[in-house]
């Protein structure tokens, strides 16, 4: 796909499941980057009058064609959804590692739906996914949630993204953090809560192919 990996991963957060779908070619030529392909998918599968803290609302992270091909200040991402403080759709966008990651985990985006039954922790690794108990880590801030999620994986190579007390007490100013970066914008630290989300950790083997790599 030259730059995208062509594909997406939906995650179940009811049913504990998750599933891998193609994404059309045509999408990605006239949704241009991470954000326009996160709109795009987010327009077309949220209900109208969904209310941002209901399980039906969607929280989305997407990533360019730049990421991870070594293209200078190209490791961003786009977090969409319904914003809890504005009540429109809303993008927040995030740099660091974790982004790279999901691309090269295989993802050019990652879509979160419904609502865990309990505090929870997606960890994915290429086409592996699992759901991992994470009360221990509730009210804990995000920093240590980082570090503590590095030691029970025992891989501090994976990368993580996550929320901290404001977003588990629904803040509309909440944010996701990965690494030291902030999705600040927008509340989508309070949808991730709502979720029953405390974080996602991500590692991956795969690279994007470029067309023409010595331009």
């Amino acid at each position: 796909m030259n730059g995208y990996m062509g594909k997406l991963l939906r995650i179940d957060l009811t049913n504990q499941t998750s599933k891998t779908e193609p994404i059309p070619e045509e999408v990605l030529k006239n949704f241009l980057g991470g954000v326009g392909i996160a709109f795009k998918y987010l327009y077309d599968e949220l209900k109208p009058n969904t209310p941002p803290l209901d399980k039906e609302n969607k929280l989305i992270f997407a990533v360019g064609p730049l990421n991870a091909t070594g293209t200078p200040s190209s490791n961003r991402m786009s977090v969409v959804s319904k914003s809890p403080l504005t009540g429109t759709i809303a993008a927040s966008f995030s740099g660091g590692h974790f982004p790279d990651q999901i691309k090269r985990a295989g993802y050019d985006m990652i879509i979160v739906e419904g609502k865990a039954p309990k505090l929870t922790c997606v960890v994915i690794k290429d086409d592996n996914v699992r759901f991992r108990d994470a009360e221990k880590f509730r009210g804990i801030e995000t920093m240590d949630t980082q570090l503590f999620i590095k030691e029970e994986l025992k891989d501090q190579n994976y990368r993580i993204a996550c929320i901290g007390p404001a977003g588990e007490n629904l803040l509309p100013i909440a944010c996701i953090i990965n690494e030291r970066r902030a999705a600040g914008r927008k509340g989508m630290g309070a949808v991730m809560a709502s979720k029953n989300l405390k974080a996602i950790a991500v590692l991956g083997s795969q690279k994007p192919t470029i067309a023409n790599p010595s331009k």
